[in-house]
């Protein structure tokens, strides 16, 4: 089904199916509100939860992205870009989306802080079922999360396909350029680097 150009030209249900995160939290969120309003706006524009069942899904939801109770009072300007991002996960999860757009959320992020976001987006999606589109120049976060890929350059497709046949030669000559502008790396490299830091 073809959405609307114009967000204002969707319906609540359409709106809902469709979440996003965006690359820099801090432009996402907004300074003058504490954690409580940003999660709880789309608990009650969605699902209409409000008073004490509000507070409870906000608790749960802080708890999913494995931030505790007290970050619910916190201003934007109170965390760190780490905690920024889960709170940007956590608003997107609120709408109880079918799909939600990840776009370069892990870029403006430390490598530590990066891996731990990925481990939480990869928890989330298998505990929940959720479907992720990543927009991401990183091949190797690529090669971790992704099982269908879409090549893109100057706006139209070069190639779309499977991880495994992307990654296979031949490719096309844009895909080429693309995947030798990078070293070659295990594509299991998320899951060792976490499973190595959790034995540390």
């Amino acid at each position: 089904q073809r959405l609307p150009a114009a967000l204002k030209q969707r319906s609540r249900t359409q709106l809902q199916q469709i979440q996003m995160i965006y690359q820099m939290a801090d432009t996402a969120l907004n300074p003058r509100h504490k954690v409580r309003e940003i999660i709880g706006r789309p608990l009650e524009f969605y699902l209409g939860l409000t008073g004490s069942a509000r507070d409870q899904r906000i608790f749960e939801l802080l708890a999913m992205i494995e931030l505790d109770e007290s970050f619910a009072d916190r201003l934007p300007e109170e965390l760190s870009g780490g905690q920024k991002q889960r709170i940007c996960i956590a608003r997107a999860l609120a709408a109880e989306p079918e799909v939600i757009i990840c776009d370069e959320v892990t870029s403006a992020l430390d490598q530590i802080v990066q891996e731990g976001i990925l481990k939480l987006l990869l928890s989330l999606q298998e505990r929940l079922g959720l479907s992720y589109l990543f927009i991401t120049h990183d091949i190797a976060t690529v090669r971790a999360i992704a099982d269908e890929i879409v090549v893109m350059f100057m706006g139209k497709v070069v190639e779309q396909g499977p991880k495994q046949q992307i990654f296979t030669p031949p490719h096309p000559d844009y895909t080429e350029l693309l995947l030798s502008s990078v070293p070659d790396m295990d594509p299991d490299w998320l899951t060792g680097l976490l499973t190595t830091r959790a034995g540390s």
